[in-house]
């Protein structure tokens, strides 16, 4: 039986080794057991380059990342708006397939949509317009052609002007868009959509063309650890390390996902 770990948004930083070491808790504990995990991005607080990985002190994530290889557990990793820098060489070193975002992946029969979620927060003008910007091949080569220093600095500045930027928008600016969800979701065909980026925990079920449709969104890493599981016959969120579940929805190939247990993180 093959099983599927998920994890999004732990923001990984050196300044906060304690979150370092629920991460590597998480892998040799729990990841080591499943045939396959996704990162679905921002496992950094921020990514300066995959030349910078030794510099940044983000050494000890990746040897935690590589003891998945020895226990045959493949590693999907796919960029969030922290780690886009996040290269084929870092992915090389930890033996992790990089995939795209959006990426619609089969599960036990049935296509799933995996993305990092914030193309979908369309209300956040300038998030969309600073991705935008971001992603662009341009703009990737002039920061990486800058010194660690320089990046370093700039990631900084970065840092200070989203936490002041965040202070001054809305909740639900900040969340997904219901219209840009369904859209994504009929673009691909699926009536099941994977995310993060949003740190609300939840599995959602809602009509898309008139057939019941989910979507689960993987929570942050900051108080507690928070992975999504599919064995199966069932998706479930759960806490870590002392895995409650939150929420599961049982899959049947028959009929459309149905609810098992459900509730607000």
């Amino acid at each position: 039986m093959t099983t599927s770990l998920f994890i999004s948004d732990l923001h990984l930083d050196p300044a906060r080794p304690e979150g370092i070491q629920l991460f590597d808790d998480f892998i040799r504990n729990k990841a080591v057991n499943a045939d396959q995990l996704f990162i679905l991005g921002d496992l950094f607080e921020y990514w300066l380059g995959d030349d910078a990985c030794e510099h940044s002190g983000y050494q000890a994530i990746s040897e935690s990342l590589a003891v998945l290889d020895g226990h045959n557990t493949k590693l999907y990793f796919m960029h969030g708006n922290r780690d886009f820098l996040v290269g084929t060489g870092f992915a090389s070193s930890v033996s992790s397939s990089l995939l795209p975002d959006p990426t619609v992946f089969r599960l036990n029969d049935q296509d799933v949509l995996l993305m990092h979620g914030d193309s979908l927060c369309t209300d956040d003008v300038a998030h969309q317009q600073f991705r935008a910007a971001t992603r662009s091949e341009e703009w990737q080569n002039n920061i990486l052609s800058k010194t660690i220093h320089e990046r370093e600095e700039f990631a900084r500045q970065l840092r200070m002007n989203s936490q002041k930027g965040n202070t001054e928008k809305s909740e639900s600016i900040m969340d997904v868009n219901q219209a840009a969800v369904e859209a994504a979701m009929q673009e691909h065909n699926v009536r099941l959509l994977i995310h993060g980026h949003t740190h609300r925990t939840a599995i959602h079920e809602f009509q898309l063309a008139g057939k019941t449709a989910h979507r689960i969104v993987l929570g942050d890493w900051y108080k507690k650890g928070n992975y999504l599981e599919h064995d199966q016959t069932k998706f479930s969120l759960f806490s870590y390390p002392d895995d409650t579940m939150l929420a599961s929805i049982k899959i049947t190939k028959e009929s459309s996902p149905t609810t098992l247990k459900k509730r607000q993180a």
